[in-house]
């Protein structure tokens, strides 16, 4: 137990620290380059992977001082589900060479884990990695993968072994984007965005340091990695939509689930003239409620959290804050009236409504549906009984075949 004279002094440490570093004049890059190597960024790490090696209590005296100080870069050892996915089950060679520019959000990324017939029950995979010599020859087709366009690495599952049950015969690895056998497609959302994509993989080759925990056994490194995953999207609330181009010409200007302010409701409420209105005081108290909860769950499933682990108390943020986007959104339509329904840049406030209601579906999907959470805290939480799976026990290879491949160019199912 950490001492409150212990405590203190830390504080002022990093206050100060904060007071010379924390300034205007450096540029995104530079001040993250700072906070990583004074340990700052992932505190509760070993020094050897740019951490301090202190106490879950003087991480949050670091998280607390950042957040005063509206400065950004720590919390990465809860957040950054990337590097702790790395450090916990990389092998020495990749961690040396991809953890640091992971820290330093150099290293882009992405997550190739669903199919097209192989998203709520993830188990049922069919992108197959088959050994040549050293290397790994990956084939398959991944869908809905956010950020592929631009990604270095993608954090990807795939079958090496057909011959056991689904869930034993993958492995996970950190696949290379950028070679010959790879072609990324946008998909057109709702939002007009086209943050997610289709990956096709023929032939494409995997290094052999690039597995991440032993071959067969990546059901286990995939828990590790959705952990992280349902951790950060359940503290992130998106934003209204940008309207400036993006950089590239190219990638959306807002990654999906990018951390966004919440949208003030009570502001709102108060511009549209409604603050005095009973039922809408009573609507916008209930999503502030919803949200100080949802904080307090999520302090409590990452106290649990430890490097390599998982909790089923993630899930519990995870669908809580897909129904504060879904009710979020609603109230603020609400408070608006008619003008929710107009879009497009002159129409700010209407936009942001309509933006909002229909991006809130993104939380409810990804990273594990609505459904798949509720089924979680069934089993996990509440202790009720595993929905019937009759593929469970059964080789993979005889296992029910629902999934259909697609090839770039192609039209017909295979």
């Amino acid at each position: 137990m950490t001492s409150r004279q212990e405590i203190d002094g830390f504080r002022s440490q990093v206050r100060t620290w904060l007071a010379e570093y924390h300034h205007p004049g450096l540029s995104g890059q530079e001040w993250l380059q700072l906070v990583v190597d004074r340990g700052y960024a992932v505190p509760t790490w070993s020094p050897e992977w740019y951490g301090l090696g202190v106490s879950a209590e003087l991480a949050a005296v670091i998280s607390e001082e950042f957040r005063l100080a509206q400065a950004t870069g720590s919390d990465q050892d809860k957040r950054n589900l990337w590097a702790n996915t790395l450090l916990t089950y990389g092998t020495e060679g990749l961690k040396r060479r991809l953890i640091r520019p992971l820290l330093l959000d150099e290293a882009k990324m992405c997550l190739l884990y669903s199919e097209p017939g192989a998203g709520s029950d993830l188990a049922g995979l069919r992108t197959r990695a088959d050994r040549d010599g050293d290397e790994f020859v990956i084939t398959g087709q991944k869908v809905w993968t956010s950020g592929a366009r631009g990604a270095d690495y993608g954090m990807l599952i795939a079958r090496t072994d057909w011959d056991v049950p689904k869930h034993r015969g993958l492995s996970f690895f950190f696949f290379p984007m950028k070679q010959p056998g790879v072609v990324v497609r946008p998909i057109k959302q709702i939002t007009g965005e086209s943050h997610f994509n289709e990956v096709f993989i023929d032939g494409a080759r995997i290094p052999p340091e690039n597995l991440l925990g032993r071959i067969n056994e990546g059901w286990q490194v995939l828990q590790t990695a959705l952990a992280y995953e349902r951790s950060v999207m359940g503290d992130l609330a998106r934003g209204p939509r940008r309207f400036e181009p993006p950089a590239d010409g190219g990638a959306d200007s807002v990654p999906p689930g990018a951390s966004g302010a919440e949208v003030d409701l009570v502001a709102l409420a108060r511009e549209a003239g409604r603050a005095g209105d009973p039922l809408v005081r009573q609507a916008v108290a209930h999503i502030y409620t919803l949200r100080a909860v949802n904080r307090w769950n999520g302090q409590r499933a990452k106290a649990q959290l430890r490097q390599g682990s998982s909790s089923p108390i993630l899930s519990l943020g995870k669908l809580a804050m897909s129904r504060i986007l879904h009710e979020g959104a609603r109230v603020q339509s609400a408070i608006l009236g008619a003008e929710s329904m107009l879009v497009g840049s002159d129409h700010p406030r209407g936009d942001a409504a309509n933006f909002l209601a229909l991006n809130a579906y993104f939380t409810s999907i990804g990273g594990g549906t609505d459904e798949i959470q509720r089924n979680i805290i069934a089993e996990r939480i509440l202790g009720l009984p595993r929905e019937v799976d009759a593929d469970r026990d059964v080789p993979f290879r005889d296992a029910r075949k629902t999934t259909t491949q697609h090839r770039p160019g192609l039209g017909a199912t295979e």
